[in-house]
């Protein structure tokens, strides 16, 4: 599937190039607008893989856009553009977590390695954000399973091994995860 991005951009042959160029290189260009508030909503509605976002535009700057959009996750990642080389905006779009920061004029030669890179960064990104909540998740699950042994073992009087044991043939007899099983034992306290 072909990446989908929003180009944020208040001057309308800037904004008009840079959708030529990604689109001859095989983007799918799903929104533009001309300042930040456009910006959001078009986030809000396309959920893009990535918005290239113009700094300085009328109604709300690209750095409270990128704030609003990135706050709420209605985008995969942004990459900021900008006329102005200026240290303080590239510490804000530092300190927000944008994949890039590109300093107009924009070539071709320059936009199309950026887009690919940031791309490809909040691919793994995303990868290991899943991984870790995965690992939270079965973190989660295990200590939920070491409460309800505890409960096992203090109520029934079974030794650790018995109270797993028993979990274990609970979980398979009723086709339901331990952590499940754990978790209704826990919240019961039988």
């Amino acid at each position: 599937m072909r990446p989908r991005i929003v180009i944020a951009e208040d001057e309308s042959i800037t904004r008009m190039d840079l959708s030529e160029i990604l689109k001859e290189a095989g983007y799918q260009v799903v929104g533009e607008a001309a300042d930040g508030f456009d910006a959001v909503e078009i986030c809000r509605r396309q959920n893009p893989d990535l918005v290239i976002m113009d700094v300085k535009m009328p109604v709300m700057n690209g750095i409270q856009a990128t704030e609003n959009i990135l706050g709420e996750k209605i985008a995969g990642c942004v990459l900021m553009l900008t006329a102005y080389n200026d240290g303080e905006f590239v510490n804000k779009a530092n300190d927000l977590g944008v994949m890039g920061y590109l300093v107009k004029p924009i070539e071709e030669k320059t936009l199309l390695p950026a887009v690919k890179i940031a791309l490809r960064r909040n691919e793994e990104l995303r990868h290991y954000q899943k991984k870790a909540k995965d690992a939270e998740k079965k973190l989660e699950e295990r200590k939920c399973i070491e409460r309800a042994k505890g409960i096992l073992m203090r109520k029934e009087g079974l030794s650790e091994e018995e109270a797993y044991a028993y979990l274990r043939s609970v979980s398979m007899q009723k086709r339901c995860s331990m952590g499940k099983i754990a978790e209704f034992i826990v919240e019961s306290k039988i």
